[in-house]
């Protein structure tokens, strides 16, 4: 490929994306308000879940638009029209909402639903690219997605027609989104494996260690031992209760031993190794708030002893562990 053929690509490539994006300007010109406003009257009313429907390039941006309602608190399926002629309608109850799909209005599959759906007396959103078509005639509400040309050379393939869809399908999940009053918490909950997901929900006592103790008299080879057979790299310091003391970690240890004359080793005691009133966190606290408690801070820290209400160890969390779950 020679650089004058690199330069025409890559101002082609440049030109289709201002096509589609002039497109979506345009559509957000088009949109009548009243119809804007009726539809998503009908999405905040709907009792039950809505459907979504379209043939070809328009069935895969409304498999889209499904799955964006479904995640931001609006029950959505997609049904395919062909599948819809042979069974499948019978996903679709009276108390649903049917978002219809179609560049020209005169879908051959749709057209053939659409006496099914008016029986069970759902209404129609149809986001067209010519409203006065016969599926427009059979919609409550049509959303106007017309585009003057498509960005394919010869304006055959579907391209600023289906962008444009799927700009209006985005935006009216997000206005719904936000009509509802979807909180973070709300959201994540739909997403628990992504990485908000897990920040907004995955907590300390999910992934801190059963709490290693040792007796604040306790000598430093039974620290050693607790330490190794615990396999965390830290021990907690606590008395009789439970109750944190402190917390000693392979560094603590180590360090110790280094300012340690040998003749005085038998004398030494966890609680003269350990690092006391250590930075603690709790099993209710968000893991990704303890990563923060843990990092944001001059000197780095690996390892956060977890305490309850009372002040008793109950945990280890590791920094390895928070980092590993993928926040």
């Amino acid at each position: 490929m020679t650089p004058q053929t690199s330069n025409n690509i890559s101002e082609r490539v440049r030109e289709i994306l201002e096509i589609e994006a002039a497109a979506i300007h345009r559509a957000g010109e088009n949109l009548n308000a009243a119809d804007v406003i009726r539809a998503l009257e009908l999405l905040l009313t709907c009792k039950g879940k809505v459907v979504v429907t379209g043939v070809g390039k328009s069935g895969v941006i409304a498999q889209k638009i499904a799955q964006t309602l479904t995640s931001t608190g609006t029950a959505a399926v997609f049904v395919h029209p062909s599948d819809a002629l042979h069974g499948g309608l019978g996903v679709v109850a009276g108390d649903d909402l049917v978002i219809a799909l179609s560049n020209s209005g005169e879908t051959d599959e749709l057209l053939a639903i659409m006496p099914s759906i008016r029986q069970r007396a759902c209404k129609v959103i149809s986001i067209i690219g010519n409203s006065d078509s016969t599926l427009g005639s059979q919609s409550e509400v049509t959303l106007d997605a017309s585009v003057e040309k498509e960005a394919c050379p010869l304006n055959l393939a579907p391209t600023a027609s289906t962008t444009v869809a799927l700009a209006i399908g985005d935006a009216l999940a997000m206005a719904l989104m936000e009509a509802k009053g979807l909180t973070e918490d709300e959201f994540a909950i739909n997403h628990p494996a992504g990485q908000l997901g897990k920040r907004l929900t995955l907590a300390v006592r999910d992934l801190m260690h059963e709490s290693p103790n040792v007796a604040p008299d306790a000598g430093w080879i039974d620290v050693v031992h607790a330490i190794s057979r615990h396999a965390l790299g830290a021990v907690n310091v606590v008395d009789g209760d439970s109750k944190l003391f402190g917390v000693i970690t392979d560094g603590d240890l180590r360090r110790t031993i280094e300012r340690t004359a040998p003749e005085q080793f038998r004398g030494l005691r966890a609680s003269s190794m350990m690092t006391a009133s250590p930075i603690t966190t709790t099993p209710e606290t968000l893991a990704y708030e303890a990563l923060r408690l843990m990092e944001d801070r001059s000197s780095q820290i690996a390892i956060l002893p977890v305490v309850d209400s009372e002040g008793r160890a109950v945990g280890l969390l590791r920094l390895h562990d928070v980092v590993r779950s993928g926040l």
